[in-house]
């Protein structure tokens, strides 16, 4: 019987934590970011440029996903299936089309690290992350916008006429069309990502693309890649070129966490694998734009193993590491994609096998030699499939899978940009948040909502036009401050009246305390805006501090407040008490380590010098 190539939906049961709600308040500022390059002025021109471009300072028009918990409750996740005789690929499509699973069927291998739960964690532009599978990355440094949102999902026939599983969205913080075609042909070993960026505006846009894929590691597991050197960054603010040599290469010979960015061979095409003790395993290649590889590891330390333990509650094993490929060297860069431009690119994903002995050589070049001879079918026939691939890139979907959001829909009655008929935002994808902001098109923005919706940064003009009331006031605001006009960000903010959004924006902007106390006072139940509150008065004003947290909401982060309340005030045993009782904070942040740097403070002020407790050991720095 001919193989046959099929495409169903499938619902995936999985343990899961709650996403909860957006938090309301706008992120003027990014979080911090922990890949900052100190040493600009010794790297290449061409690399200190593309560092020095286009990094974004706020992920506005997105909010923040921070209402996430740790409770893990089984949990319904629609998800969409491509089979054929040799793989099964199944994406999940209301979570950033993430790839979540890749199976051999010939010996039931999952090839990527499939991850057992799904638990957020503060690792993403929007705070929300969680590991496991293939996560597409577009738009800014970091984990995208959009990774734990919906996309738009179809099914378009495919080139050979096997059905080719489509996700579309647009990324808010660039207006960056995005789409991905998974390609499984009826007798392909393989699982073909054909990938089209569109900028369909009139300016130049900063383009950022990763493709981050968890895989598993284990003390024989060693990553191939055709490169002699890589850019390492270990935390410490530092990007340095060094060889590549055996022990880089085994991802659990690294004690702490550290990014090895591989610098391109010359006229090596681009791929990347990482194969177990028999040189089996995954390997991921592509057509020539998509030229960036890199691996990640958690590390072997206590942080490492913390932090995987707590993105995979219950961990088993050995954990994960990542290959990865993107648009450029490193992932503190940006390229400049030009107006009404597309970039478009082929990945492919599939089973690599090779000799043991080639694949684990101390001859390097004999190592990744003969990975590459072992894959030079796919990489010979990645052209022509490319080829093939984009006669239906603008195909038009023949069936809807799955919804994502309105933004698209929203932008297009903005902007009439052209966007592909292949990726459509039809008007009945428009919800009532999207609606909300339709009026403004005619000039009027009613005021008759409790809590205001991000702003719609790229309307700037629109809102300015717009008749006063206190929400446009408000909007304007923020969108001044967006653009860098602080001075009419304050104005505006001070215009919008006496409302617990405008005047925690005054806040932030102006440092004043009484613009929180005031805020607070209308909104005690808003967590993220007492613990800011909070955090802001322990800055300069530790009697507010105390008032504020004696009404506090109970919550993990105001007990980290709690904390630095009585570090602050002279009272260390009362802050090692709340610390020996636990605290769950589910919002810790990737490069940040309070929990330990307040328990060792703790310890200091006592002249104690009991052991951090290995559930707050989230450090990463080291040499």
């Amino acid at each position: 019987m001919a193989a046959v190539t099929i495409l169903f939906a499938h619902t995936l049961v999985l343990p899961a934590a709650s996403l909860g709600e957006e938090d309301p308040l706008p992120p003027l500022r990014m979080q911090r970011e922990p890949h900052q390059v100190a040493n600009l002025a010794e790297l290449p021109a061409d690399l200190r440029e593309n560092i020095e471009y286009g990094r974004l300072h706020s992920p506005l028009p997105c909010l923040n996903q921070d209402g996430y918990d740790r409770t893990l409750v089984e949990t319904s996740f629609p998800a969409l299936v491509l089979e054929n005789d040799h793989l099964r690929a199944t994406v999940l499509p209301s979570l950033g089309g993430r790839l979540y699973s890749l199976v051999h069927k010939a010996t039931e291998e999952e090839l990527l690290y499939r991850n057992p739960v799904f638990q957020p964690a503060n690792l993403a532009l929007r705070n929300a992350w969680f590991a496991g599978g293939v996560e597409w990355n577009v738009g800014s440094t970091g984990h995208w916008t959009g990774t734990c949102a919906p996309m738009h999902a179809a099914r378009v026939e495919g080139p050979d006429g096997t059905p080719v599983l489509r996700l579309w969205e647009l990324e808010r913080t660039r207006n960056l069309v995005t789409q991905l075609d998974f390609w499984l042909p009826e007798d392909s070993e393989f699982l073909y990502v054909g990938v089209r960026l569109q900028n369909p505006s009139d300016v130049e846009v900063p383009a950022y693309w990763w493709s981050n894929i968890a895989v598993p590691q284990s003390p024989d597991r060693r990553v191939l890649v055709p490169a002699d050197q890589a850019w390492r960054f270990g935390y410490t603010s530092r990007l340095d070129l060094i060889e590549v040599e055996t022990e880089l290469t085994y991802p659990m010979r690294h004690p702490r966490a550290v990014d090895y960015f591989f610098e391109p061979l010359a006229g090596e095409r681009s791929w990347i694998a990482s194969v177990d003790g028999n040189g089996a395993g995954l390997v991921q290649a592509s057509t020539e734009r998509l030229r960036g590889r890199k691996l990640f590891v958690w590390g072997q330390g206590d942080g490492g193993r913390r932090w995987q333990e707590w993105l995979s509650p219950g961990l088993e094993g050995d954990g994960y590491a990542e290959i990865q490929a993107g648009l450029a060297r490193t992932q503190m860069e940006h390229l400049k994609l030009p107006a009404a431009t597309s970039w478009t690119w082929l990945e492919a994903y599939g089973r690599l096998s090779l000799d043991a002995g080639a694949a684990h050589s101390e001859d390097w070049q004999a190592a990744r030699g003969a990975g590459a001879t072992a894959l030079r079918p796919v990489l010979d026939g990645l052209p022509g499939r490319e080829k093939a691939w984009l006669e239906i890139v603008d195909s038009a979907p023949a069936e809807r899978l799955a919804v994502g959001s309105g933004w698209g829909a929203l932008e297009l009655k903005r902007t009439g940009w052209n966007v592909s008929v292949g990726t459509p935002f039809s008007e009945d994808t428009l919800t009532s948040r999207e609606r909300a902001w339709l009026p403004l098109l005619d000039g009027q923005l009613p005021a008759e909502v409790d809590v205001p919706d991000g702003t719609l940064v790229a309307w700037r003009e629109l809102l300015e036009a717009a008749e006063d009331n206190w929400l446009v006031w408000y909007h304007r605001g923020v969108s001044r401050h967006h653009h860098g006009d602080i001075d009419g960000a304050i104005e505006a903010w001070q215009l919008s009246g006496d409302n617990a959004w405008a005047l925690r924006n005054l806040g932030v902007v102006t440092g004043e305390l009484l613009y929180y106390e005031r805020a607070v006072a209308l909104r005690p139940d808003l967590v993220p805006l007492v613990a800011e509150a909070v955090a802001a008065a322990l800055d300069s004003d530790v009697p507010l501090a105390e008032r504020l947290l004696a009404h506090a909401p109970d919550d993990p982060r105001i007990q980290l407040l709690r904390v630095r309340h009585a570090l602050e005030t002279g009272d260390p045993a009362a802050a090692h008490e709340l610390l020996a009782a636990g605290i769950q904070l589910a919002t810790v942040r990737e490069g940040a380590n309070p929990l330990t740097d307040y328990w060792l403070a703790a310890e200091e002020a006592l002249g104690t010098q009991r052991p951090v407790p290995p559930q707050y050991q989230f450090g990463m720095g080291g040499n």
